[in-house]
């Protein structure tokens, strides 16, 4: 026999659950309540005198302020709290949005954006020749440029010696010829 004495428990109960038929016929009751108000409205705005369910509503609504001003009781009477929960929040369609505003961005897209102009900042320092990667970079340059001008120069010196002592190597061979 299970712990709780019983045998079976909540678990297992038949569900029910609404037909179809049944939601469609609320949505149309909602839709025929919401309707009549329109017109009441519209009929209490031309006649301009409220109707007696506004004023029943209003009443009602005063009365709801007044038992929850009645119920505080010690300090809560003192400190006024503004409870967003109490409020019925209203969903906003979407041709209500406002796109064409200004849209804050969030700090990933800060900060990536930030990262880009800090790079491109930085590219061009150092395309200008003003942070110190760049000017040891150029510094690089310039010494490898005095050491290619430098093999050059000995390359041209040592070919320069080489035609030399070939021609004279040449000159050596037609003396010996002629003689």
């Amino acid at each position: 026999m299970p712990k709780g004495g019983k045998k079976g428990g909540h678990k297992g109960r038949v569900r029910q659950y609404t037909s179809p038929e049944e939601i469609d016929a609320q949505i149309k009751a909602e839709n025929e309540k919401a309707q009549e108000a329109e017109y009441e409205e519209s009929r209490g705005g031309a006649a301009g005198l409220p109707s007696k369910d506004k004023q029943d509503q209003s009443s009602d609504e005063s009365d709801e302020d007044e038992d929850y001003q009645q119920k505080r009781k010690g300090v809560e009477g003192l400190i006024d709290i503004e409870n967003p929960n109490r409020n019925a929040q209203s969903s906003k369609k979407v041709t209500q949005l406002e796109i064409e505003g200004p849209r804050e961005l969030s700090r990933r897209e800060r900060e990536e954006i930030e990262k880009q102009k800090a790079k491109e900042r930085y590219m061009k320092m150092h395309l200008a020749g003003k942070t110190d990667q760049a000017k040891a970079d150029l510094a690089r340059l310039a010494i490898i440029r005095k050491q290619r001008e430098e093999a050059a120069k000995k390359k041209e010196e040592e070919k320069k010696f080489k035609d030399a002592t070939a021609a004279t190597g040449k000159g050596l061979q037609s003396m010996s010829l002629n003689k």
